[in-house]
């Protein structure tokens, strides 16, 4: 599910519209921390995509989850 940068970030292999792989990841991730409900953008309320620590990137998003 992941990728490592160059500078060591991890990043979402899926891009930014794999909702389901998203929402799975999220379902066992123990950091997940949601977001302030006006940045969610995935219907699902624990999702990667709408997780506090989630930065956006051109291709998906890289978790900076400690």
């Amino acid at each position: 599910m992941w990728i490592e940068d160059e500078i060591g970030r991890k990043l979402f292999r899926h891009g930014n519209e794999a909702w389901g792989a998203a929402a799975k990841v999220a379902e066992g991730c123990l950091r997940f921390t949601p977001d302030e409900e006006d940045e969610w953008v995935a219907d699902e309320s624990r999702s990667c995509y709408n997780c506090r620590f989630r930065r956006w990137t051109a291709q998906a998003f890289a978790c900076l989850a400690p």
